[in-house]
């Protein structure tokens, strides 16, 4: 046996035994009930909402409506409008009934972001603000937001995310530990709900297959990777899409770097601060839910995954010597290093290497591994989603009778399509880095008008 089939096999073993790992972690977790969600009275903390907007005219509309439905009352909410080429910054002058405010009223902050335009407040929502300003990039336009921000609790969301009505109740409760420096949220698919008897429910049998396969992905990557990466310490990756930061952390280590990994970068950040400051805590909260809208086309499912597979190959060199250094000490460098690097991308690399092997050499001894590799995967993957379904079923996000059948089509696609559709965008994704890696791919918006009213989301027709 040669030395590639020896390192086959010890990664194959490794994508194994990490996902058994995680899918006995995430139901470790399920059966302990977390501490900040006893039935105790909280006084309300500041939260300041830091919203970055680029060309989102076409969501805004569902995102500030969401927002104005928010029961919890000590909050701001900044919008972001980071030089838009589109109508933003009109929508949220007609939408917010925007009044300016004096530029130099922006504090000053040493955290970096590009010149501000103009600095505004709503005339019927007295707790928005809107920061319009020089493009720069996501990063830059929250570095612009934190620096505005007035409380102590900054929740990063993007422009397309609709928050539930509980999750501020539920985040203020968990940061009442002063340990807790940051926690991510839950992310379910916009298009993948619908209202039952006055309660938003999944509906996977409602949105077409191609979002049926990322609703079954995100509920594998938050119910059972994110929670089992939290609960051993290790977690990588606060979504950008809804993270929670104390602000003094977020100054402490200079904000947000400019760069196409954003939300891998400042978690990664605050995980070296935690690293230095003993019993500080970083949580994933996945009973704090908030609702995004999904690629809908495969071109922009293409672009977003291109794009998240360059931020991470990003993060990954950047703090590649201090992965090297601490890979035995670090819980966090080594799941990054052995379970997202080595089974994540070599592995994508390894399946296409015996895959044409075995086609055009047809060795024996090849072609049993690949088919050993092949079969096991299979199972490891189809245990992977069941566990997420239970998980998320004992969450209380669960699918009934009506979308069986949907559900049971998507799980056969996503073993014999889906994951080698996100094989091959890790490897392009991976090359494509030292190709371009400042390139944004932002993804199209649906256009897709959504109604949110007190617990209610109504998609509307174009």
């Amino acid at each position: 046996m040669n030395i590639m089939h020896t390192f086959f096999i010890v990664v194959f073993i490794l994508c194994i035994v990490f996902p058994l790992f995680h899918i006995i972690n995430a139901l470790l977790l399920v059966s302990k009930k977390p501490f900040y969600m006893h039935d105790n009275k909280t006084k309300e903390q500041g939260i300041s909402i830091l919203v970055p907007c680029y060309n989102e005219e076409s969501i805004l509309q569902t995102c500030i409506s969401g927002m104005r439905n928010l029961k919890y009352k000590n909050h701001e909410i900044i919008f972001i409008n980071d030089g838009s080429s589109d109508e933003t910054m009109r929508m949220l002058l007609d939408l917010l009934k925007l009044s300016p405010l004096d530029k130099n009223s922006v504090p000053y902050s040493e955290l970096p972001y590009m010149p501000v335009k103009g600095f505004y407040q709503s005339t019927i929502y007295s707790n928005v603000k809107v920061i319009d300003k020089v493009n720069g990039g996501k990063a830059d336009a929250l570095n612009a937001g934190i620096a505005c921000s007035s409380n102590e609790l900054i929740i990063t969301l993007d422009a397309d995310s609709v928050l539930d009505e509980s999750s501020l109740s539920i985040i203020n409760k968990a940061f009442t530990d002063e340990s807790v420096i940051s926690a991510g949220g839950n992310v379910h698919i916009l298009q993948g709900t619908e209202f039952e008897n006055r309660k938003l429910v999944p509906a996977l049998r409602k949105s077409k297959q191609i979002v049926r396969f990322q609703i079954l992905e995100y509920l594998k990557g938050f119910y059972v990777l994110k929670a089992s990466l939290a609960r051993a310490n290790a977690l990588s990756i606060i979504s950008g899409a809804f993270g929670v930061f104390r602000k003094e952390v977020l100054m402490e280590v200079g904000g947000y770097r400019r760069t196409i990994g954003e939300d891998i970068d400042i978690t990664l950040k605050v995980q070296k601060y935690a690293m230095k400051h003993k019993g500080k805590k970083i949580l994933f909260i996945p009973e704090a839910i908030c609702y995004t809208e999904a690629p809908e086309s495969w071109r922009d499912l293409y672009k977003q995954r291109i794009r998240w597979q360059k931020a991470f190959i990003d993060c990954f060199i950047i703090y590649f010597k201090t992965f090297m250094k601490t890979m035995f000490t670090n819980k966090v460098s080594f799941f990054f290093i052995f379970d997202s690097f080595l089974t994540g991308v070599l592995a994508s690399y390894l399946t296409g290497f015996f895959v044409i092997a075995t086609i055009v050499l047809f060795s024996g001894l090849t072609a049993k591994i690949f088919l050993i590799y092949t079969v096991t995967s299979v199972f490891a993957n189809l245990f992977y989603a069941i566990a997420a379904l239970s998980v998320s079923s004992d969450y209380g996000h669960s699918y009934g009778k009506k979308d069986f059948f949907a559900l049971t089509v998507t799980i056969i696609l996503d073993l014999l399509v889906y994951r080698f559709i996100n094989l091959l965008t890790a490897m392009i994704g991976s090359l494509a880095y030292f190709v371009n890696k400042h390139s944004w791919n932002k993804v199209s918006r649906t256009g897709r008008k959504y109604t949110v009213e007190s617990k209610e989301i109504v998609q509307k027709a174009n």
